[in-house]
Order: structure tokens, then sequence, then C-alpha cells
């Protein structure tokens, strides 16, 4: 039986920068993945396909040029799957071909098969052909993801009625589609699929989405959605779904309305992939839909050997903090100096359009009673935007009145997700509206929309007014001079 220093069970974004944060430190590392292939949920069910696939419509409908040549332009007139699909296994062959450098590199050892914990010092490994191995190690990180929830109410065949992952399986362009559930990953393939003009409808339980981002970025993402004609059914809630004689999707709703559309995709959650891991053996509990609890510094479980890391301890459930989860767990595990986590870190939403976001919204500003000044800045007002053709986007900053520090940046448009950077970087180093004011932004770009919130802002923040020059004492006026 060989041990090691580390096991890692799972080789997304989490396991993956756990392993070679260990392998660092000069451990012995070893990655254990259920598939053929490296790369875990992120490379081939979700960020990176889902991603790709935004891309791939992005150019060939010709989407971000129809600001200058109208709604009818396309890049290619006959958007189909096999068109979706090439780019997907070009990318994804990439990605896995890179990772497997980084541990080859790093000295981590990889072994494809199904891990199971046999107590809290040993793992059974079985391999696709059912050989089973018995590994020892001195700690472990769980960073196995997520899998998508499956209620028995609904028929998934993986063609007209399906989850997330099979939807990017084998990709098609759909008559139309109806998306169940308006969380992030909801959201970003019902505007995905929208640029291709395909008429979506989306179904909500609640009376919002998006409960973490600001207010006014959502108000402004939703006119957009409505705006190009996408249906959006709040506070509707799915009984049960149908096929009808031709095969499509028909879901019936609580209130008997029925939506019929040729492919309804189910995104209404996901559940912690740790049923087949023999949990009960180590003594580590599950919850909420199989997801794991952690201490939040050094995510460790209840067991202190044992750590967990990414999607499987749920929200943000974002490949980037899930990335740096495990980075801490590695450290923590290896004995070695963690560093203080930044205070606050961004959101990345890949929807069309882009939204991003960190820091305080503007509701959590009031809640907590800090006096402060909203800037707006539309990107048509910028010469980049007018450039790219953008008739939308908005960025949003949130300054103290008291110490005109930044609260928070809050982004929705083209390249949100690449600007909120800056934000990023002046929010954590505790910079103020100064900052953007006396500091020259590249021209023309979209970052210029810094500088016009930081001074929309300025320009009704309270300030101090100097008085005038007060006259002599001795007269009634100031002395003037004469030639």
């Amino acid at each position: 039986m060989e041990t090691f220093d580390l096991v890692v069970i799972g080789s997304g974004p989490a396991g993956r920068r756990a392993a070679i944060q260990a392998a660092k430190l000069g451990k012995s590392v070893l990655v254990v993945e259920n598939r053929l292939r490296l790369g875990g949920v992120s490379v081939h069910t979700g960020t990176i396909p889902s991603k790709t696939l935004r891309e791939t419509v992005l150019n060939l409908s010709g989407w971000r040029e129809r600001g200058f040549y109208g709604l009818a332009y396309r890049v290619k007139k006959d958007i189909e799957g096999k068109d979706l699909g090439a780019r997907l296994r070009m990318t994804l062959d990439h990605e896995i071909e890179v990772l497997e450098h980084q541990f080859a590199r790093n000295g981590v050892r990889t072994l494809s098969g199904k891990a199971r914990f046999l107590d809290v010092n040993h793992i059974a490994v079985t391999t696709a052909e059912g050989d089973e191995t018995k590994i020892g190690f001195g700690a472990a990180v769980i960073a196995v993801g997520t899998a998508p929830y499956r209620p028995a109410n609904i028929p998934f065949n993986d063609h007209s009625v399906l989850d997330s992952d099979s939807l990017v399986a084998e990709p098609r362009v759909p008559r139309s589609l109806t998306v169940v559930g308006a969380g992030v990953i909801g959201i970003e393939y019902a505007t995905i699929f929208s640029a291709l003009d395909v008429p979506v409808t989306i179904i909500e339980p609640r009376d919002t989405i998006l409960d973490f981002i600001d207010r006014e970025i959502i108000e402004e993402f939703t006119h957009e959605m409505r705006k190009r004609g996408m249906t959006i059914r709040f506070g509707s809630k799915v009984d049960h779904v149908e096929l009808d004689e031709q095969g499509w999707a028909v879901a019936v709703l609580t209130d008997g309305r029925r939506i019929r559309s040729d492919m309804l995709l189910y995104a209404a959650g996901r559940s912690g992939a740790t049923a087949d891991l023999g949990l009960e053996n180590c003594g580590i509990a599950v919850h909420d839909r199989g997801r794991i609890k952690v201490d939040p510094i050094t995510f460790q479980t209840n067991v202190r050997n044992i750590y967990a890391a990414g999607d499987v301890i749920g929200f943000p459930s974002l490949a980037s903090t899930s990335m740096e989860q495990g980075r801490i767990a590695g450290l923590h595990a290896c004995g070695a100096a963690m560093p203080p986590a930044p205070e606050f870190f961004p959101y990345g939403i890949y929807a069309v359009p882009e939204i991003s976001t960190i820091g305080l919204t503007e509701q959590q500003v009031r809640a907590q009673g800090i006096p402060y000044e909203n800037g707006i800045a539309r990107f048509r007002e910028t010469s980049r935007g007018h450039i790219m053709g953008l008739q939308s986007g908005m960025m949003k900053l949130i300054f103290s009145l008291e110490t005109r520090k930044l609260l928070g940046a809050h982004i929705v448009g083209e390249g949100a997700t690449e600007l909120i950077h800056i934000g990023q970087a002046v929010l954590n180093l505790g910079g103020t509206l100064d900052y953007f004011v006396e500091n020259a932004f590249n021209y023309p770009t979209l970052a210029e929309a810094y500088k016009i919130a930081a001074l929309d802002a300025w320009n009704r923040m309270p300030r101090d007014i100097p008085l005038a020059p007060v006259a002599d004492s001795e007269t009634e006026a100031a002395p003037v001079k004469t030639k």
C-alpha cells in the first residue's frame, strides 16, 4: 500500500490548486479523478464549456456588431450544434493538456478511479476495470464538485429535457427554449441561446433573481433581457414536465399554465457529488444536498486532517474562489503559513451581457448605516463604447461619504468580468474616489467608465467650499490696485 502526504479527490479548480500547492512545498501528492481524463466538472461540463459556448455564440452570431449593422446581422447564417461543439472539444483538449503538464512538472501523481474513504487515513480507489487499490494519506482534500439536481418529476432524456451537463455534452440549437431556474447557470444559458435569436422563457419561483448582486444592476440586466424578447415568469413554479406527441417539452406550472418548447433546461440547483465517497466511514456529515461544512478559514471538515474546497462546500461556487480555497487548504494541510485572505473577491456571471461585482451592494451599505454616494457611468458615454457600438452597459461605484473610500463596484455590460479587477485592486487596497479622479486612463477604453462614475459621485458629494477673501478690517472694501 502506498502512502502520500496529501490525497486530493477531484481535479477541478480546487483540487488542482491544492495538489500543486502541496507539491511545491515538497509533499508527496496523489490526485484521484473518477473521469478518464483530468479536469473535473469545471473542464468537462461546467466553467470551461459554458464560457466557450458563450464565446462561440457571440462570435458566430455577430452579437457584438449588431449595434452597427442591425439586429439581423450574423457572421454565420445557419448556426448548428456541430458549430458549437467543435470549439468546445478543442478548448477541452487544450485545458486537459495544460493540466497534465502542470501535474507532471510538479511531480503530482494521478490515478483514475472512484475514491471511497475507508477511515480517516485510508481510501480505496476502484478503477473502471473493477480493480481496487488501497491508499494511505496524512491529509486529504475533497474537491469533487457538484452534479445537477434531478428531481423525479422531470423526465430527463438528454435531448428535449436536459440538465446543464447534458446540454454541453452534445450541444444543439433548439427552435425554442424553456429554462427552469434563474440562478447563475440558468441565466447564463438562457441569455446565450437568446443571443442566437432562440425564443427563451425563464421560469423562476422567486420574485427576484441573483439576490447577491446589487439590485440596480439586476434591474438594468432584467430590462435588457426583456427588451430583446426574453420572457421571464417570476413567481412561477413547475409542477411537472410532460413530453407531447412531437417530443417537445411542456412545463406545467402550479397555476395551471403550460409552456411548450423544443428544449427544456432544468437548472434549479446542484448537489454535492459526495454520495459514493464513504464519508460515513470517517465521520464527515453532509447537509444541504450533499454539501460539506468546513471551517471558513482553513477549510477543514470536522475531521481535522480532511479538508473540502470548491463547489462541494457551497456558495459562492465560483472557479476563481474554488482555486483559492484549494490553495489555502493545501497550505494548511502542509503546515505552511497562510496569508490573510482579502476581505472582498469578485463575482463573475458570464451571461449576455456579463455581470461582475465586488464589495458591498447598495442594499448592504444601507443596512450597515454607512453614509454613501453612488456614481453611475453608461458605456455609451465612453468613446470606446461608441466605437464598439454599445447601446447598453453600466458601471456603478459606491463611495463612503466619511472616508471617500470605494465600498463596492458593480458592472453589467461588455467586458464586465475584465473591468472589475480595477475596482478589486482599489477596494482591497483601501483606495478612495480620488484615485479615479486624479489618474489618467487609456483613451479610448471602457475603463474610462471608472473616472466617469467617480466624477458623477463627486458632483453630488458634500465638500467644503472655501470662503471668499475677507476685506481689510479697517476699510469697507478690499484695497484696489491701480496703475
